[in-house]
């Protein structure tokens, strides 16, 4: 049987926490290469990086939590984690690896890894406590448990 080539896609739906020992709500869902949801997110997280990228440079006050997703290459294996902090650099990216490797084994969490633009499949932050952005979130939301996708809206502000 032939089966499609897969990605991981991690869900870090808030910051990283900050003490040691301290768990998160990450989760992590495999998604087909060819999901139609998820590469509609990530096209449209790409066209709107720019704004993105701008509001980040000079924050409103009322937002906070600005990170990006990137896609991490290990071999045949594809995962995608959020980066947090992140800053431009004259070739790009770099930034926080904010997650724990699933899938891939060239990189560890807290690791600083350096990107291109090329790499960030999803931006996010939040505003006066609800989720913007994060598009590859809500593709993801499509394939999780209710429960899941609950817990996620009532505690971390998505909307879709």
């Amino acid at each position: 049987m032939n089966r499609l080539p897969r990605l991981l896609l991690l869900i870090a739906l808030f910051l990283v926490p900050l003490t040691a020992g301290a768990q998160s709500d990450d989760k992590v869902v495999d998604i087909a290469r060819d999901d139609p949801d998820m590469n509609a997110a990530i096209k449209h997280a790409r066209a709107t990086l720019d704004d993105f990228l701008k509001l980040a440079e000079a924050p409103p006050n009322d937002t906070q939590g600005y990170k990006l997703k990137v896609m991490v290459r290990d071999g045949d294996a594809t995962e995608h984690f959020w980066v947090i902090p992140f800053s431009r650099t004259k070739e790009g990216f770099e930034g926080t690896l904010a997650n724990e490797p699933q899938a891939v084994r060239n990189v560890v969490a807290g690791q600083t890894i350096q990107f291109t633009r090329d790499d960030i499949s999803d931006w996010g932050y939040a505003k006066n406590g609800r989720q913007i952005g994060s598009f590859t979130v809500c593709a993801m939301f499509k394939q999780m448990p209710k429960e899941d996708v609950e817990f996620y809206r009532t505690n971390y502000g998505f909307d879709c």
